[in-house]
């Protein structure tokens, strides 16, 4: 087949599946009584059973059937036609049900008859935007009173369904599944994004281009040290991390009697060396968080949201988040006006958005002053604690870092 005829081909077969699908949708409207026959409790899920559809999809058209059969008779005319697609049928249908019934019937069939008009140009992504403010365009007087009104009980809708669990799968990451008010989403989407800004990677992907063995430039902010892709969202669970070390515990409430922290058990010789195991404990029993590598525990212990637990050979505690090992405000202040920018090579996170690192580790024996401090974005900041990398200090103070064979 040549070019135009692929084109046309498939353009005809679209219409054709639709006219049948529509023709499908009829038959369904009036075949009550085959369910009936066979006991079923709709025709919906006799045609699941025979047809070997999902119920769902079949109870779905169930839906459009009966509304085509009975009252959406100007869109059912469309279909039947191939003016609408039944794609375009179903996000109409369902928006010209949302319409609440006190704003009239001559209302509701201006709504059916527009968005009809409006399925010649838009596809059911912009019909659906266009279907929710529909009744700004047949009937503006009543649309503001009406949108008011549909926002308040969104809004209650959502603060009575809105749910959040956390559960661990045992290998090292759990799961977070959310349904949570728009405007809540809204806001943690803008505080991820920060974190996530395009221009800023698109700054990075410059600054950090790396070469491959042809000699060729690759995007270092785009790959992993495994040469592996990485995608937005996750960019975005990276975001997220960040987000949480970046809170200050002390706007947070009261929790256990104390301020809310986290703390980590670790052995003082597994602190110093980076090999073995930490105990997590955030006080919250069943939610399966309890171990950590020494290396993450190293990690951290540089930052003053996370409480070292340091235990001797004879677990007796000799730390317990000592003053001395957190960097103080102002020293974070002085540490960005000297650093500007995260102090990995390359890197030009801004300070704002990285963590304040011991270059000799606090567990080390290194002191919490200005000489002994540089600023790593989070990725540099793990890094830095990865065995599997070593760092060495550049002469103009920033850090590169090795990959070790």
């Amino acid at each position: 087949m040549r070019t135009d005829e692929k084109a046309d081909a498939l353009l005809a077969l679209a219409d054709a599946e639709s006219r049948v699908a529509e023709l499908r949708l009829r038959v369904m409207a009036a075949a009550g009584d085959v369910a009936e026959g066979e006991g079923f409790r709709s025709i919906a899920t006799w045609l699941a059973h025979h047809g070997h559809v999902r119920r769902g999809d079949a109870a779905a058209d169930l839906r459009l059937a009966t509304a085509l059969d009975r009252q959406r008779l100007t869109l059912a005319r469309a279909v039947r036609e191939g003016q609408v697609s039944i794609a375009q049928a179903r996000v109409i249908a369902a928006a010209v049900d949302e319409l609440p019934s006190r704003v009239g019937a001559d209302v509701i069939e201006a709504a059916e008859v527009r968005l009809v008009e409006l399925a010649a140009d838009h596809d059911p992504t912009d019909l659906a935007r266009l279907g929710r403010r529909i009744l700004e365009v047949v009937d503006p007087d009543r649309f503001e009173d009406e949108e008011a009104r549909r926002l308040a009980e969104a809004e209650k809708h959502a603060q009575e369904r809105q749910r959040l669990r956390i559960r661990a799968l045992g290998d090292g990451t759990s799961r977070i599944s959310a349904i949570v008010p728009d405007a809540t989403a809204a806001r943690l989407a803008t505080y991820l994004h920060a974190f996530t800004n395009p221009r800023l990677a698109d700054g990075a992907v410059r600054s950090n281009a790396a070469q491959d063995d042809t000699g060729n430039d690759r995007d270092a902010d785009e790959q992993t040290g495994f040469g592996v892709q990485v995608s937005h969202p996750r960019r975005m669970a990276e975001a997220f991390a960040q987000l949480l070390e970046a809170l200050d515990p002390k706007r947070l409430p009261i929790h256990g009697g104390d301020a809310t922290n986290v703390t980590v058990t670790i052995t003082l010789d597994a602190l110093r060396d980076g090999i073995g195991t930490a105990t997590l404990d955030n006080g919250v029993p069943g939610d399966g968080f309890d171990t950590l590598t020494a290396a993450q525990a190293r990690r951290l212990a540089c930052n003053a949201k996370i409480i070292p637990a340091v235990l001797g050979t004879d677990s007796e505690v000799l730390d317990l988040g000592r003053a001395s090992r957190l960097f103080s405000k102002a020293q974070r202040r002085a540490l960005a006006l000297r650093d500007q920018t995260c102090r990995a090579e390359g890197c030009d996170i801004p300070g704002t958005w990285s963590e304040a690192h011991h270059l000799v580790p606090w567990s080390q024996g290194g002191a919490t002053d200005l000489d002994n401090a540089a600023l790593l974005c989070s990725h540099h900041h793990h890094r830095a604690h990865d065995p599997g990398y070593d760092t060495s200090r550049m002469a103009n103070g920033d850090l590169r870092f090795h990959r070790r064979r």
